[in-house]
């Protein structure tokens, strides 16, 4: 990168590899993923703006952003540098093998979401004294969640979102997407694990599709996602005639 542009690159991260003294073992997961053998081999340059980690199950998405949140500093289970919850410890040592190139200038701010310990912490912030967000359990799954994106992703700095779209309707991931590129244009670097084909169409946003290749990136137009969704909504017969009796 030129001195001009790496001067006024805003990036909070920049590279992601693995300490030179990581205990990785092949043969052991998560270095089994071919994800996170890539990420350890090759190291990966974030860029700025939206990232999208899309892929099947099992892939590596989940993995690959957890080990990068905790790495950042975040707690496993979600919430903020400042503060979270920690029941169950499920998570990969990945965190703790990655090394973080930071950018010039440390975020303010940053948030990690993990869909499926939202309850958790929506516990953890009613407990809090003085808290103004004791209101998350009153709401419906989805509102807690465009709630959340409203009052704690809603400003320049680093988020980490684990398949925000898992609470949301239609209309609703088209009203994330549109707050994505909002905080993207104002400076937000944003890494997000998605199912959903209408959040990875964000213009702008780099895709990285993870599989049995490990990490690639990729087009809209050529995720498998995408193609597949258009061949089901296209002609669900197609399909259900293999699985519907």
């Amino acid at each position: 990168m030129p001195e001009t542009d790496w001067l006024s690159d805003s990036r909070a991260v920049r590279r992601i590899s693995f300490f030179a003294d990581a205990p990785a073992v092949a043969a052991s997961w998560p270095m089994t993923v071919p994800a996170v053998a890539q990420l350890h081999d090759d190291g990966l340059d974030l860029a700025p703006g939206v990232t999208f980690l899309v892929g099947e199950n099992g892939s590596g998405k989940s993995t690959v952003l957890e080990g990068i949140a905790m790495a950042f500093g975040f707690p496993a289970e979600g919430g903020s540098r400042n503060g979270g919850v920690s029941t169950r410890r499920s998570e990969s040592p990945l965190g703790e093998w990655l090394k973080l190139e930071r950018g010039l200038v440390a975020p303010k701010w940053g948030f990690f979401l993990r869909a499926e310990t939202m309850h958790g912490y929506y516990s953890y912030l009613e407990a809090l004294p003085d808290s103004p967000d004791r209101d998350f359990h009153e709401m419906s799954h989805g509102e807690s969640f465009l709630a959340l994106l409203d009052r704690k992703i809603d400003s320049p700095g680093f988020f980490c979102l684990d398949e925000p779209e898992a609470a949301l309707s239609f209309s609703s991931t088209l009203h994330y997407l549109g707050q994505l590129d909002t905080l993207a244009k104002a400076g937000a670097q944003i890494v997000c694990a998605t199912h959903s084909p209408v959040l990875a169409s964000l213009p702008g946003a780099t895709i990285l599709e993870l599989g049995e290749w490990g990490i690639r990136e990729s087009e809209w137009d050529d995720l498998e996602i995408v193609q597949h969704w258009r061949s089901f909504l296209d002609a669900p017969g197609r399909y259900l005639r293999h699985i519907v009796d």
